[in-house]
């Protein structure tokens, strides 16, 4: 399965464009969600990102009276997981999450989407420690590599670090499409510092490998 969610809302203050992109690691595409609040502020006129899904419920209900039969089973805790973060209910998903992980710790994809709900929790750093264990796991998982770039960019507006993520991506994984989207936001970054301003003071992307 995989888990995408776009994210969107870096300012011009830091990249010169609006940039909309994928960060997500291994469960179905689902509509837009709002990122977590960073310092830089949203251009005048973004839309509004779509309502998230409702919580299915009934399957919530059955899939906790599962795992509460079932305490060694990873894969229903990943799955209530997936459901509250598709109703953007992202303390729950980190629940489960974690809970999955206990029990199967070099999930690395559950291990993602847990760094991806810490983020939305307003935890940047809590959410890359996550994506490090992701890394220990798989280094050369193009999806964490993707998301480590948006994260450092957006939650801790470190553009020197998410050039060096994205550039990982396009090494890692070329001719997919993780190293296309990493393309183009290093094309973006690369355009920013080219441009001056805000976005070229705040990092220099071309030292970082």
């Amino acid at each position: 399965m995989t888990r995408d969610a776009a994210i969107f809302g870096i300012s011009g203050t830091m990249f010169g464009v609006i940039v909309g992109w994928i960060i997500g690691s291994q469960q179905p595409a689902r509509p837009a969600v709002t990122p977590a609040p960073t310092t830089a502020q949203a251009p005048a006129g973004q839309t509004t990102p779509a309502a998230p899904p409702p919580l299915d419920v009934q399957q919530v209900t059955a899939l906790e009276a599962e795992a509460k039969t079932q305490p060694q089973n990873a894969g229903v805790r990943e799955r209530l997981g997936n459901l509250y973060f598709d109703a953007e209910r992202f303390d729950q998903a980190i629940q489960w999450y974690e809970a999955s992980l206990a029990l199967d710790k070099r999930n690395v994809n559950v291990s993602t989407d847990l760094a991806v709900s810490y983020y939305y929790s307003r935890q940047p750093d809590r959410a890359l420690q996550q994506i490090e264990q992701s890394l220990a796991i798989e280094p050369a998982h193009a999806k964490t590599l993707l998301n480590q770039g948006i994260i450092r960019a957006l939650g801790k507006q470190d553009l020197a670090g998410a050039f060096e993520s994205w550039t990982r991506v396009v090494q890692v994984a070329p001719n997919t499409p993780e190293a296309s989207r990493a393309q183009q936001l290093l094309s973006e970054l690369k355009n920013a510092s080219h441009g001056g301003g805000a976005a070229g003071t705040a990092a220099a992307p071309g030292g970082s490998q």
